[in-house]
């Protein structure tokens, strides 16, 4: 397995093992489908990476990528600008437990967050990128 698939297979894990979220896949979702009982949601979707080399010359070279990975959170509540509030918390709460996604990355930050401003109402909708640091050798990704 690679590390990119790696490092997303740690963020589900970590967000899997946070017991107030209760839906977390990596597979799209209609979330006007879900029953109550599976609010908070969240889809983990890797996004863009840049990549560069740090060292040069041989057959092993070593590279430095900075993936961003998406985590869209679905959120209900009677105070919706609070339920996602609370998930923006859950989530960055469980991600700096371990900032090295399980030894796979050199470090992780959460570098944006969004929401639906109401646009889906009555479920609320968090957009959080997570950029990932880390480095590897060429040919194992």
């Amino acid at each position: 397995m690679s590390k990119r698939e790696s490092i997303a297979s740690n963020l589900v894990s970590t967000l899997q093992a946070v017991t107030q979220i209760k839906k977390v896949t990596r597979e799209p979702f209609d979330f006007q489908k879900l029953s109550n009982a599976q609010f908070p949601a969240v889809l983990v979707q890797t996004a863009s990476e840049s990549r560069s080399d740090i060292t040069i010359g041989d057959s092993s070279i070593t590279r430095e990528g900075s993936i961003d990975y998406l985590i869209v959170g679905y959120t209900k509540g009677v105070s919706i600008d609070t339920a996602r509030n609370q998930l923006v918390e859950y989530i960055e709460e469980a991600l700096d437990v371990d900032r090295t996604r399980g030894g796979y990355a050199l470090d992780n930050q959460i570098v944006s967050v969004e929401t639906d401003e109401g646009s889906i109402d009555p479920i609320g909708g968090v957009l959080v990128t997570v950029r990932v640091l880390y480095n590897f050798t060429r040919g194992a990704t």
